[in-house]
């Protein structure tokens, strides 16, 4: 699988990485206890099996011009199914529109993941897996009500054959 993600900029990154260490702390699941080095506060846009001949660098010229893309946080909720604790993303018309464009880039890829697709894609940061419903009083004390800001400034993709992840745009 290949994914297609938003970096977050460094004071956003920093508000999300306190959320995780709040919620570690506090005994509750949480995205902190993830040390393998990939993981980092992100927005998925998409996740297919592959990326097409070309693919890439079609994202990367996408992401140079369209990137860095200002963000606002919302809510944090459980997410049916799967059951992730996030923290939801603003929709935006300028994010609407990286997100539709990455899809129009990937019309040939197998392997579309559904719940990324528009109409259906619900823009988050993932805080904790596995999140149980009943502590989702007490992850939004300990994450507290600010609702942070800041900007998706970069783009990467994830290779989950191999646990690595590359530029996609506008990484220092």
């Amino acid at each position: 699988m290949r994914t297609v993600e938003l970096v977050c900029s460094p004071g956003l990154d920093v508000a999300v990485r306190t959320v995780w260490g709040r919620l570690a702390a506090a005994g509750l699941p949480s995205l902190a206890r993830n040390i393998h080095p990939t993981n980092r506060p992100h927005l998925t846009l998409a996740a297919v099996d592959d990326f097409p001949p070309g693919v890439e660098h079609r994202l990367a010229e996408l992401f140079d011009a369209a990137l860095p893309v200002p963000v606002t946080l919302d809510r944090v909720v459980v997410l049916d199914g799967s059951a992730p604790l996030v923290w939801l993303v603003r929709p935006t018309p300028a994010l609407a529109s990286v997100h539709a464009a990455v899809w129009d880039v990937l019309a040939d890829a197998d392997g579309h993941r559904p719940w990324h697709a528009p109409g259906a894609w619900v823009p988050h940061l993932s805080l904790a897996l596995r999140f149980r419903n009943a502590d989702l009083r007490l992850a939004r004390a300990v994450a507290g009500g600010q609702r942070p800001t800041g900007e998706f400034e970069a783009a990467r993709s994830y290779d989950g054959a191999d646990r690595t992840v590359s530029a996609l745009g506008r990484l220092r």
